[in-house]
């Protein structure tokens, strides 16, 4: 229950994540229906998969090294404060106007592939899981298959929930959504990858 709990917190985070796929969701979800909306978010989930599993496998035999595991912390923690400087410096700058994405088409499965395409052709998307990755492995602790099982699972879960949630309500959302309050999660979002970042390296140098 407890790894339950912590995928549930990294998932809660990742919700708060406000970029192009947040926007598609909301708007496919406003002009096209909840179904269609449900079609993106399913593509989006199922390209979280994917790059979990890659993240894993490719760094499978890191997770048993515990020499490696230092540079593990170090490159996961300079990602995960590179994503938080980005949300900070970044993306809390850009407009929400600048974010709309165009919705065309009536079938489910273009919505699927519209969500899959948008968020594994976001180069912040891998280079997020990696970081998430480091951070289980040396902050958690995690080096089972069972325990990344549990981890990953309940985190893309929450995310998968969160996400139908918002095209469920995106009616209110849209209304709720300003610029000024995008601004401020992605300050508050950036400080606190920052935060988790500076906290990785610090387990590297202590295991060093």
């Amino acid at each position: 229950m407890e790894i339950a709990f912590q995928g549930i917190k990294v998932g809660i985070v990742l919700t708060f994540l406000i970029g192009p796929v947040f926007f598609t969701i909301l708007q496919t979800s406003i002009e096209r229906g909840f179904w269609n909306g449900i079609g993106v978010v399913l593509g989006v989930s199922f390209s979280d998969t994917l790059s979990v599993v890659i993240c894993y496998l490719g760094a499978s035999q890191i997770l048993y090294n515990t020499g490696l595991q230092v540079y593990l912390a170090y490159g996961g923690g300079v990602l995960i404060i590179f994503f938080g400087l980005y949300n900070l410096l970044i993306k809390s700058r850009q407009k929400a106007d600048k974010v709309n994405i165009e919705v065309n088409g009536k079938k489910f499965y273009r919505y699927f592939i519209k969500g899959f395409l948008l968020n594994s052709l976001t180069p912040m998307v891998i280079l997020f899981w990696i970081g998430t990755l480091s951070f289980a492995t040396v902050e958690l602790g995690y080096s089972q298959r069972s325990e990344f099982a549990i981890f990953f699972g309940s985190l893309l879960i929450t995310v998968l929930v969160t996400d139908i949630t918002k095209a469920y309500l995106a009616g209110k959302l849209r209304q709720l959504i300003t610029p000024r309050l995008i601004k401020v999660i992605n300050m508050v979002l950036g400080i606190a990858l920052i935060v988790f970042g500076i906290r990785l390296i610090s387990q590297g140098i202590q295991m060093s």
